[in-house]
C-alpha cells in the first residue's frame, strides 16, 4: 500500500469527525490533491454509510463509483453503537481482511485516503482491539480531531497521550469551530491552549481550524 492513507480519529462521538473529514478532503481536491474519503466501519446504519453521504455533501461531489461498489463503506452494522457491540448485535464479525482491501484499493487509485474511524479513539473495535490499537498496528499517520466544548482540552490531552504511547505519527490536528455557538470564550481558549500544548510537545505536527460551513 502507497503511504497515503491518513486515519481521522477524535475525541469522543460528537467531535465532528465527519464534518470535518470532508472539509478536509474537500480541501484538498480543490489544492490538487486527488483525495477520496473512506468510512472504514459504520453503525447505526443498513445498507449505506451516512457519513459517507456528509463527506460527498461536504466535498460537492456526487457518488463515486468506489462508493458505489461499497469499498468506501466496507462495514456496515445496523445497530448505533461502538462496532464491537454492533456486530455482535448483527451476529457477523467484523472484516478486517475486506476493510483493508477496500483500503488498499483506494490508495492504488487516489493520490490520499481518509479513512475515518468510528468514535474516538479508545473506541473497542472487538473486545480486544481498540481503534488506537488498530492505527498503530497499521501505523497509519493520524488526523486527530477535536473541538471547543467544554471538556475538551482534557479528552484532547489524554488522547494525545496516548497517541505518544503508542508512537503514532500525529500529523495534523483539527480544531472544529462547527457547530455555531454563541458565546466564543471557552472556544477560544480552548484553541489557544492546544495550539500552545502542540507547539511544545509536538512540534512537528500541524494545527488546522475547521471552519462552519453552511451549505450542507
Amino acid at each position: 500500500m502507497k503511504q497515503n492513507v491518513y486515519f481521522v480519529s477524535g475525541i469522543d462521538t460528537d467531535a465532528g469527525k465527519s464534518y470535518a473529514t470532508g472539509f478536509l478532503a474537500r480541501e484538498w481536491n480543490n489544492s490538487g490533491k486527488k483525495t477520496i474519503t473512506q468510512k472504514f466501519i459504520q453503525t447505526g446504519n443498513v445498507g449505506h454509510s451516512e457519513d459517507i453521504d456528509l463527506h460527498r455533501r461536504i466535498m460537492g461531489i456526487p457518488f463515486t463509483q468506489e462508493d458505489k461498489k461499497g469499498l468506501t463503506m466496507p462495514e456496515i452494522f445496523s445497530y448505533p453503537a461502538s462496532p464491537h457491540l454492533a456486530a455482535r448485535l448483527d451476529n457477523r464479525p467484523i472484516d478486517f481482511d475486506k476493510i483493508k482491501r477496500s483500503t488498499q484499493e483506494l490508495s492504488e487509485r487516489y493520490d490520499y485516503v481518509l479513512l475515518e474511524g468510528a468514535g474516538g479513539l479508545m473506541v473497542p473495535l472487538t473486545t480486544e482491539l481498540l481503534t488506537i490499537d488498530y492505527i498503530a498496528q497499521e501505523q497509519y499517520p493520524l488526523i486527530f480531531v477535536t473541538s471547543g466544548k467544554l471538556g475538551s482540552i482534557n479528552h484532547t490531552l489524554l488522547s494525545l497521550e496516548a497517541i505518544q504511547r503508542r508512537g503514532i505519527t500525529l500529523d495534523t490536528v483539527l480544531y472544529n469551530l462547527y457547530p455555531t455557538v454563541e458565546d466564543k470564550t471557552i472556544q477560544n481558549d480552548t484553541m489557544e491552549f492546544i495550539r500552545t500544548y502542540l507547539k511544545k510537545n509536538f512540534p512537528g505536527t500541524k494545527f488546522l481550524l475547521v471552519p462552519e460551513i453552511s451549505e450542507i
